[in-house]
């Protein structure tokens, strides 16, 4: 039996919760963005918004100046992501096979379900009607044989519209597909691509597998399969919405900044951050990315597996701290730096044979339950304290000494 995947694909989702969250805001261009006042980005905007050339990254000030009647809203993860657990919840009454692929998105297996609802027409709209009575939100609904063209179906019916790509659809919309509308070919694999003079979905289906698994050996082979449509990957389930794929943290500078030491205390920051989320989720990781972006919005991200699974800040301070090393550009001012953790898992136990393992997560526990009571780094590594620790502990006369 054929399965019966859906991607069903939120829209506008923040936008869309801040206009209900504030009836004032409705039909009314949203703009919500991320970083300190106008030197943040787009994340999202409303659909009022996005006529005036709003989207997705851009940077605030150039945001403001095309569309100056806009409400700005800083970005409220916890609202998001209070809302999109909700939204998951609906998804599983319908099917235990839901994927959630992010905050806003989810992959449905529903081949089972249709012995209950019938078709896929009445369970889709079944779905979208739960959401919007529920949240007062829309979805954007796509339907196909397996998470490849279900996703791709979802994104040409937006917003609220549901459509369906079959296989047989594949051979006349790969003449006109892109491959960068291919979900997991980014700007990077996608110029990549076209120095082969791969273009197209066509074209990349024309090119010999050997050739491609010869340039980027296991990925080639996924990319041959991605050209044909097929995609054999399963849906799978996320029974709890804490067990993500990654735990991140990023921020943007008020102004550029060239100061390495600057840039290495934000890291520890940042990575502290993640660690202390990922203590609070029971979870450890086994791979460090870091992603920066220069003055001039070139961004480059770069990721690392290391050999135990980790969620002690300093230790993963020091992992993205090597990472970026291999590539930073020491000559170019930098606007914003991130860092990441993924390969998670759940209640792992994985002491390190050359450390004193108990002592170090002793130490770690004892300052979550202070920063817990008190406030977030009111325990902190002295580095985070920049000059005012160095005047304190080099000053002969200071009475701390």
């Amino acid at each position: 039996m054929k399965r019966i995947i859906l991607h069903i694909d939120m829209n506008a989702f923040f936008a869309s919760v801040e206009q209900q969250a504030d009836p004032k805001l409705k039909g009314k261009p949203v703009i919500v963005g991320t970083g300190i006042g106008l030197r943040g980005v787009v994340s999202t905007s409303s659909y009022e918004a996005r006529p005036y050339g709003i989207k997705s990254g851009m940077p605030l000030r150039e945001a403001i100046k095309l569309c100056p009647y806009a409400t700005f809203i800083p970005v409220d993860p916890y609202k998001y992501e209070s809302v999109s657990k909700k939204i998951m919840d609906i998804f599983f009454k319908y099917t235990p096979l839901v994927e959630v692929f992010s905050i806003d998105e989810a992959y449905l297996d529903v081949t089972g379900s249709l012995r209950i609802y019938g078709s896929v027409d009445k369970l889709v709209t079944k779905i979208k009607e739960d959401i919007k009575q529920e949240f007062g939100v829309s979805c954007s609904a796509g339907m196909g044989p397996n998470k490849l063209l279900a996703k791709l179906a979802s994104s040409m019916d937006k917003p609220d519209g549901f459509a369906r790509i079959m296989e047989e659809d594949v051979p006349l919309l790969a003449t006109k597909l892109l491959v960068s509308a291919l979900c997991g070919i980014g700007p990077g694999l996608t110029k990549s691509l076209e120095k082969l003079n791969i273009i197209t979905m066509k074209d990349l289906a024309e090119c010999n597998e050997k050739i491609l698994i010869e340039r980027y050996g296991i990925i080639g082979r996924r990319l041959h399969l991605m050209s044909l449509g097929k995609d054999p990957s399963p849906v799978l389930p996320y029974f709890h919405y804490e067990d993500a794929k990654s735990m991140g943290h990023s921020i943007t500078f008020g102004e550029d900044v060239s100061d390495f030491m600057k840039i290495k205390r934000t890291l520890l920051w940042l990575s502290e951050r993640v660690g202390r989320r990922l203590r609070k989720a029971k979870m450890r990781g086994k791979k460090v990315t870091i992603g920066i972006r220069y003055g001039d919005f070139t961004s480059i991200g770069k990721g690392r597996s290391i050999l135990q699974y980790i969620n002690d800040g300093y230790e993963i301070y020091r992992s993205a701290l090597e990472i970026m090393k291999s590539f930073i550009d020491p000559e170019r001012e930098i606007r914003l730096v991130g860092v990441s953790v993924s390969r998670l898992v759940k209640g792992i136990y994985e002491p390190d044979l050359f450390e004193d393992f108990e002592k170090k997560e002793r130490l770690l526990h004892a300052t979550d339950k202070i920063n817990d009571r008190f406030g977030e780094f009111t325990v902190k590594r002295a580095f985070l304290l920049g000059k005012v620790v160095r005047k304190i502990l080099f000053n002969p006369l200071h009475p701390a000494r």
